[in-house]
């Protein structure tokens, strides 16, 4: 049974925070840093001009010394208020009451609370309480792919339903000056705060993507690419060399995928909502598809302004894909990545 898509909602917070700022932040935090430049000029490499935080870059949660509790505190109330916004965004759009919410799927990796996102957001929107909840955490930038398959899941076992998926994350919650990799650089300039929510059903209700089949798949051997740790100073991210590589090692496996196809022809995309991860990311998948470099032109743009957001970056790309539709039928794919490495693929058609 396919899953209509409806048009995603983004909340992104008040704090515009460009590159040069962070850039400006990290030189007067370890200005004696040797090859300082060197990494900020990798950093900038990201391709990333803005991103969005939901604190002033010099706040204790942020550039400052704020430890684990604050952060975590602050980064679940900031991610609860983002994901209200989101979801009462996605109702609009879909022109649903709260109570006509049948199931909710949420994700939010960077704010540790029990209960967590989809107990508050019952509460917070008046969802009814009898509705079903699929809560998952430490998924981060798969998070929003794997909700979706997790709502076409709920949606083929329940005709008739209608879910709300909602993603939250607060990476500013990670900016630390206690780390000093070239890594961390990275992903001090890569990062940005947001929530994305939409509400998924087994009838189009309006314009958007629908999803005929999914597909989950984790990279043999990749748990040490990328990964997240705590330690009294908060939650940090973390990754080896090996991590550049890995959506490219991973391109064998989709392309074998979408190969087999309805089981009649190969499955072949003229759009794609991909995660902007990074920029060698966008390149491997381009390059592994064989696409034209433009159809990932929404994912590039949401990397630029937006930064990687985590979990709820392919439901930024998939609602700048309605500002910029595809042709009636049009077939898709959607793709997000997260740790170690990890893949979460929808296929479908573009329903006018």
């Amino acid at each position: 049974m396919p899953a209509y898509v409806a048009r995603p909602a983004i909340a992104l917070p008040d704090h515009l925070v460009t590159t040069d700022e962070i850039c400006d932040d990290i030189r007067s935090h370890h200005g004696a840093l040797p090859r300082l430049e060197s990494a900020l000029r990798i950093a900038r490499a990201t391709g990333v001009r803005t991103r969005r935080f939901a604190r002033p870059l010099n706040s204790p949660t942020v550039s400052g010394p704020a430890g684990i509790e604050e952060r975590n505190r602050t980064a679940f109330t900031d991610a609860c208020r983002l994901a209200e916004e989101a979801a009462r965004g996605a109702l609009a759009h879909a022109r649903l009451e709260p109570s006509d919410i049948d199931c909710i799927v949420t994700s939010h990796s960077t704010s540790w609370a029990v209960p967590g996102l989809d107990v508050h957001l019952v509460a917070a929107l008046g969802l009814r309480p009898d509705i079903r909840r699929v809560p998952m955490a430490s998924l981060a930038c798969s998070g929003g792919g794997q909700a979706l398959t997790r709502a076409a899941d709920l949606i083929s076992a329940r005709p008739g339903s209608r879910c709300l998926v909602v993603v939250a994350e607060t990476l500013s919650a990670i900016y630390h000056h206690e780390d000093t990799s070239v890594e961390s650089m990275i992903y001090k300039t890569l990062f940005g705060d947001g929530a994305g929510a939409c509400v998924v059903s087994d009838a189009p209700a309006s314009p958007g993507f629908r999803i005929d089949a999914t597909w989950e798949y984790v990279l043999p051997g990749s748990h040490d690419r990328y990964w997240g740790r705590l330690d009294a100073t908060g939650l940090h991210f973390d990754s080896t060399r090996r991590a550049i590589n890995a959506a490219g090692d991973a391109m064998p496996a989709l392309r074998a995928w979408l190969e087999e196809g309805t089981g009649e022809a190969p499955f072949r995309p003229e759009w794609a909502v991909v995660h902007p991860g990074g920029p060698r990311i966008l390149e491997d998948v381009t390059e592994g598809l064989g696409a034209d470099p433009k159809m990932l032109r929404h994912s590039w743009d949401s990397l630029r302004d937006n930064g990687n957001l985590g979990g709820v970056a392919v439901l930024d790309v998939l609602a700048r894909t309605h500002d910029d539709p595809p042709a009636p039928g049009a077939p898709g794919l959607l793709l997000a990545f997260g740790p170690g490495f990890v893949v979460n693929g929808s296929t479908g058609g573009w329903c006018p």
